[in-house]
Order: C-alpha cells, then structure tokens, then sequence
C-alpha cells in the first residue's frame, strides 16, 4: 500500500493515537481529515494539522455513522483510506459494579458494531479506488484479558474476529488492503485511569503503522 498521496479519514482523530496517527500521515504527504465528538476539541487538533479537514460526529451513533460517511463520499471522493480508530473503554471490577452488562454495552457499540457498519457504509466507495485501505486499531487486549478492563477485550477479540473475515472476504481484490494494528497501553488520555502514563508515546504507534 501506498504511504504517500493518500487521502485519510481517521475516526477519533481529534486526540490521542488518532491525532498522532494524522499528525505522522501529513508529514509523510497525506491529506487529511479527522473526526472527533467534540466540535471544540476537533477544531484545536486542527490546529496542529495545517490543510486538514474536520468532521464532526459522535461514532457511537449510527445516524452520525450515515451522516459522515455521506459527506466523505460526497464531498470528499478522494478518501481511500478509512482508519477505525474511536474507541471506549471502562475500567472498573466487576466485583464492584451492578452495570457491567451496561458497560460492556457501550463498548461493544463503539469498538465494534460501528466499525462494522462505518466500514460497510464506505467499501464500495473504497472499492472503486485504484489502492484503498481499511485499517482497524485493535489493542493487545485481543489476547487477554484484565481484572480492570473486564469487558474491553472482548470487544477487542470481536473487532480482530471481523478484520480478519473482512481481509478473507476482500483478499482477491487486490486494490483494498485490510490491516489491524495492536497497540499495548498507549499513553494518552484515554488510557489515563488505566495506568496509561506509563505506556509507549502515541507517536511510536503511529511511527509503526505502516512502516
């Protein structure tokens, strides 16, 4: 897959590893545009990226979903790369909580059944392209699980499942390439209640991406 020319949508690109992943992409000769849930937030990543684009939209919606997927393919035909990268997680015990089926809730909608359905909404755009790519960001947690983390890796083995039907399913087209990146603990806000400070820098997880 091209590194270079590229035009990238990347989901919670507003913050985090999302943001550096932009930040790396633009260096290297991409267009860009970022999503974010927070108008606020998005337009002070924006900032940091001269030239690129900013799409409002909360993932955990499917109406937002539809909304934005529309005004890429309309507005922004030249996409061809999608990174999933908005996630949710909670930590907490489970000997402690009444509403970890509430939680788990969340993060499954948010970490896998919007993926599945962003990227069914953009693959026949993507399809029509010359070189396009999914790209899912998972976690190390797809290989076990943590007494803090009860329910995010399940979401997680649910998300590496998917990508890996999705690449089976798509493996003789050869202009879309399907990857999974693997983060271990990222040390960004999201992270932050889970020990994250002491975790890789997001830029070492966008250095790695498609290097």
């Amino acid at each position: 897959m091209q590194t270079k020319g590229n035009t990238v949508f990347i989901t919670g690109g507003s913050a985090g590893i999302g943001l550096a992943i932009a930040k790396k992409l633009a260096a290297e000769g991409n267009s860009i545009i970022i999503n974010g849930r927070d108008e606020e937030r998005l337009q002070n990543a924006l900032k940091e990226l001269p030239g690129a684009v900013g799409i409002q939209g909360d993932f955990a919606s499917e109406a937002d979903r539809i909304r934005v997927a529309d005004e890429l393919k309309n507005y922004h035909s030249d996409v061809n790369i999608i990174i999933n990268n908005a996630g949710a997680a909670f930590a907490y015990l489970l000997s402690e909580t009444a509403n970890a089926h509430e939680k788990a809730k969340i993060e499954m909608n948010v970490n896998y059944i919007a993926i599945i359905h962003f990227t069914e909404l953009m693959m026949p755009h993507l399809l029509e392209k010359e070189a396009a790519a999914v790209v899912n960001i998972s976690s190390l947690a797809v290989y076990g699980s943590h007494k803090f983390l009860p329910t995010y890796g399940a979401t997680k083995a649910a998300l590496h499942s998917y990508t890996m039907a999705l690449r089976y399913t798509y493996e003789e087209q050869k202009n879309v390439q399907i990857y999974e990146v693997y983060p271990p603990l990222v040390n960004t806000e999201f992270s932050a209640e889970i020990g994250g400070a002491d975790g890789i820098p997001a830029s070492e997880v966008a250095d790695e991406l498609f290097w």
